[in-house]
């Protein structure tokens, strides 16, 4: 075995750069002395790492709490190291059984391939997918033999499986477990040795699935991948995990003002959180305001615009961030109507229920909530709340309807 060589000193502060750079933010890494092993390997080498990313592509609609490993992958990136997105096409037929409580649905080949594409198009805004490998588990996980899936399902003990927290829940509540369900974490190492990844970054949720990936390449005398986990970031409600599901969640594709406006309503605790994970700002600057809203001298407010405004820039550029910005003062602080109010040209009846109205005007998606959003006085027209839900309305030129904070229309009348 050669001895390998000393870095030298520049190799030594690129070397430092990256992993203090690539730590931030992470909650875990195992085992935290091979990290630095591989960073200087290849520094040494000039030969980038390979870095794992797994989704199961079940829900294709992408928020900031999925950002928080893409922005981990990104910096992996502008380092110089090899992504590698795995659309787990596969797999996905199964579903990730971490956290449930049930057995999931499978997923029909089309419903994977639709989800798959979305992901790849929203992870585009983050990532540069020109410098970004794609890859689908079908491709080595269709050619395993019988006797293979086998010899993979002795890698494992069932002792060792139920010391995950969901199926354990499960079992010990006599809830069904599908023997197929024990295969996902297995065929998610498995993928790591097909893939001979070095780094494999996920949630915390994903501790086990990640675990798993070191030891089946162990097994199949592989070099074993160093797991990166990072923490989940609660939601806008400041308790649950980000989600769309619990109507908590800023998502990358939302209009430049739903973002900023959503921002502004981000619990003060979590403000550092979402600097520091969702967004790209140096960590000096980070820490400067953590330490101002901790002493007062940053107002909770000024942070937020900040991170409004820096989230707008990333999925919308910087022009449409000081559009934002300059909305969100001018309707909620200075309390005036928006000077560019979209016009809607009406051409209904003349006269029509209020509900009606803004089901018509998509202000509302349906009558039961227009209904809700009557009741719960977050209705005006012409400035004017409106609080009967009986009400007909007399549409006329000009006439501003306002749902909620955010959501306007100035009707046109011919």
């Amino acid at each position: 075995m050669t001895e390998e060589k000393q870095l030298t000193a520049e190799q030594v502060r690129l070397v430092d750069e990256q992993v203090e750079t690539l730590m931030r933010g992470v909650v875990e890494i195992v085992p935290e002395e091979a990290f630095r092993k591989k960073i200087e390997k290849s520094v040494r080498t000039g030969k980038a790492l390979k870095i794992k990313l797994g989704m199961d592509p079940s829900a294709p609609d992408v928020h900031i709490g999925h950002t928080v490993v893409l922005q981990k992958l990104r910096q992996f990136q502008d380092y110089g190291h090899h992504i590698q997105l795995l659309i787990g096409d596969f797999t996905g037929k199964i579903g990730d059984p971490t956290g449930k409580s049930e057995t999931r649905k499978v997923l029909t080949d089309e419903q994977v391939k639709q989800n798959a594409q979305t992901y790849v198009e929203q992870y585009g805004k983050v990532l540069d997918m020109e410098k970004t490998e794609i890859l689908y588990n079908s491709q080595w996980l269709t050619e395993l033999k019988f006797e293979d899936v086998l010899n993979l399902a002795g890698q494992m003990t069932v002792a060792r499986m139920l010391e995950r927290e969901d199926f354990n829940k499960r079992y010990k509540s006599g809830q069904p477990i599908s023997v197929h369900e024990f295969f996902y974490p297995l065929m998610q190492g498995y993928d790591s040795v097909a893939m001979e990844t070095d780094i494999e970054v996920g949630g915390t949720d994903q501790t086990f699935n990640l675990l798993m990936g070191r030891q089946l390449q162990d097994a199949y005398g592989k070099e074993k991948q160093v797991m990166m986990t990072l923490p989940l970031i609660e939601g806008l409600d400041g308790v649950r995990k980000m989600s769309k599901s619990l109507n908590n969640y800023i998502g990358i594709d939302e209009a430049p003002n739903e973002i900023f406006g959503k921002s502004m309503s981000i619990p003060d605790e979590l403000m550092a959180k979402y600097f520091k994970l969702a967004t790209d700002v140096p960590m000096e600057e980070v820490n400067k305001i953590e330490a101002g809203l901790k002493d007062g001298s940053v107002h909770p407010r000024d942070a937020k615009m900040r991170l409004g405004r820096k989230l707008v820039e990333m999925y919308h550029g910087e022009e449409a961030a000081k559009e934002a910005q300059s909305y969100f003062e001018t309707v909620f602080q200075k309390r005036n109507l928006p000077t560019d109010l979209p016009v809607v040209e009406w051409t209904g009846e003349q006269t029509v229920s209020l509900i009606d109205l803004l089901v018509e005007l998509k202000l509302q998606n349906s009558k039961g909530e227009a209904r809700r959003m009557i009741q719960g006085g977050g209705v005006k027209i012409n400035e004017e709340k409106q609080e009967d839900l009986q009400a007909m309305i007399t549409v006329e030129d000009g006439m501003i309807v306002q749902v909620g904070k955010r959501k306007f229309a100035k009707l046109s009348v011919s």
